[in-house]
This record gives structure tokens, C-alpha cells and sequence, in this order.
């Protein structure tokens, strides 16, 4: 089965088809057994192994660690570093300057990690920081701005959507099928194009209103939230797969990048849902 997830396509070990990529599902006599080839690949079916070398749940919490640590970290230095914001002095152009360069560095990076084959640790690591420096500037701003402990709430309600959504996941057994992850990829690039969009007309002075605090803002950032739950999804199914799959322990850095873009996806969106409500 072939990942519709750029993230993850990448890796070639996501993509095995067969049963050798799910353990008693559509299993074929003489694929999918330890040491019996692949249909078209012409190599051994790795042995599924917890041991050294081998992508685990636990390669992946502690890589996933790190990226979080460091997004964290960076948020917690750009936040005390920037001047802060103040009626008289309005907005440091300092913090402004984080914000783009951030924003900028972590969507690059992004779409290099998104499309390289192998994955590069450094390149997660970098993604991780530039993103950091990003929100760091964003949270300073809208604490700012709208104050109430929003940032600290938001930051409450990412994790609390993580652990519920992963809970789900496998309480419920949920399985995800190709039509969602169409669907769910799909919807991330519309949202990904709309908002490019916005930028766009906001640069002649014009808005579709989708980052104002109106009621089309709240529509489209509680969209994004549920689309952030979404992506959550479908990074734990994927992430399932590659222990089967037994992916080398690196590929345990694309998760963890998967990971960390869906949480920033959620908490960004709900940090404007909170925004919005406090206007209200």
C-alpha cells in the first residue's frame, strides 16, 4: 500500500505492498515470511526485530522527544530574548524578524524533509529549531495581544488532543483506510493553498476574513484543529506500519517530523480558536 502522506512516501520501506508490510493481512504463499522475497523488489523481507537497527515505539518516543524538546526550547530562548511588547513601543520589529525568518526557515525545511528520501536527523533538528523561533514569536504576540493565559491553555490543549487522539486510536481500534488519507491529504493542501491565498490578497489589502476573529475565521481555524486531528491519525498509523514494516531506526525521524507538524498544525489553530472566543 502506497502512502498518499509526502512525509512518508519518501521512504520507500512505507511502501512495501504485500504482507510483508501487515503482518495476516491479504498474506500470499511465499511473501511476507522472514527471508522470502518481495514482489518486485527481488530482497529478503526483513525480520521483524525490537533489537538495535530496527524502527520501535520506543525509537520513535525518544526521537519525537528530542523534536519537541527542541521546538520548546527555541520557543522558550525567542520569547525571552525579543523585546517585549508594549503600548508605547508597539511590536519590536526583533520579534517580527524572528517570526519571518522562522516561518520562513521551517517551511523550506519542511519541504525537504517532506520529499527526501533519506532522512536526514540534522534536517529534523533544524526543522525543529527554525519552528520553535516561529511560535515563540507567534505566542509572545498573541499573549500580548490577548493575554488570559492563552498561550499556556493552547499548550494544554495540543497535548490533551495528542493523548486523546492517540487513546482513540487504539481503544477503538480505529483503522485508516486509503479513502481517508486521500481525503485527510487533500484537505491539508486546500488549507495549506487557502491560506497562501489570504497572504496573497492581504499583500493589496484585501482578506477573505479566514485569520480575522469574525465568524469565517473561527470556521476555518476549527476546521484546521479538526484537520490537525486528522493528520494525528494518520502519522500513528503510519508510524504502526513501519515497526511492521521493521524500517531502520532513522525512519524513526520521519515520524517524529510527522509528529511534530501535526502538533504545531493543532496547536496554531487552537491557539486562534481561543483568541476568537475571547473577543467573543
Amino acid at each position: 500500500m502506497q502512502s498518499n502522506n509526502p512525509v512518508f512516501r519518501r521512504s520507500e520501506e512505507f511502501n512495501r505492498s504485500g504482507a510483508g508490510a501487515y503482518h495476516g493481512f491479504g498474506q500470499q504463499p511465499g511473501y511476507g515470511q522472514p527471508g522470502q522475497p518481495y514482489p518486485g523488489y527481488g530482497q529478503p523481507a526483513p525480520t521483524p526485530t525490537t533489537g538495535t537497527g530496527r524502527m520501535t515505539i520506543d525509537s520513535v518516543v525518544q526521537s519525537t522527544s528530542i523534536t519537541i524538546g527542541i521546538t520548546v526550547l527555541a520557543a522558550a530562548v525567542t520569547w525571552l530574548v525579543t523585546p517585549a511588547i508594549s503600548p508605547e513601543t508597539g511590536i519590536p520589529s526583533s520579534l517580527l524578524a524572528a517570526s519571518v525568518i522562522g516561518s520562513g526557515a521551517a517551511f523550506i525545511l519542511s519541504l525537504v524533509n517532506s520529499f527526501k528520501r533519506i532522512i536526514s536527523p540534522g534536517l529534523v533538528m533544524a526543522f525543529a529549531v527554525a519552528e520553535g523561533v516561529a511560535l515563540g514569536a507567534l505566542s509572545e504576540l498573541f499573549n500580548a495581544v490577548y493575554g488570559g493565559g492563552i498561550v499556556v491553555q493552547a499548550v494544554i490543549g495540543t497535548f490533551a488532543a495528542f493523548g486523546g487522539t492517540l487513546a482513540a486510536y487504539k481503544f477503538f481500534d480505529i483503522q485508516v483506510g486509503n479513502k481517508f488519507r486521500t481525503f485527510v491529504i487533500a484537505a491539508m493542501f486546500g488549507m495549506v493553498a487557502l491560506s497562501l491565498f489570504e497572504v496573497v490578497l492581504g499583500l493589496f489589502g484585501s482578506n477573505l476574513g479566514l485569520f480575522e476573529d469574525g465568524a469565517l475565521g473561527l470556521v476555518f481555524a476549527i476546521a484546521g484543529l479538526v484537520l490537525g486531528v486528522f493528520m494525528l491519525i494518520l502519522d500513528f498509523d503510519f508510524v504502526e506500519q513501519g515497526v511492521r514494516n521493521g524500517l531502520p531506526e532513522r525512519e524513526s525521524w520521519r515520524a517524529s517530523f510527522g509528529l511534530l507538524v501535526s502538533l504545531v498544525w493543532i496547536y496554531t489553530n487552537l491557539l486562534r480558536i481561543l483568541a476568537i472566543l475571547q473577543q467573543d
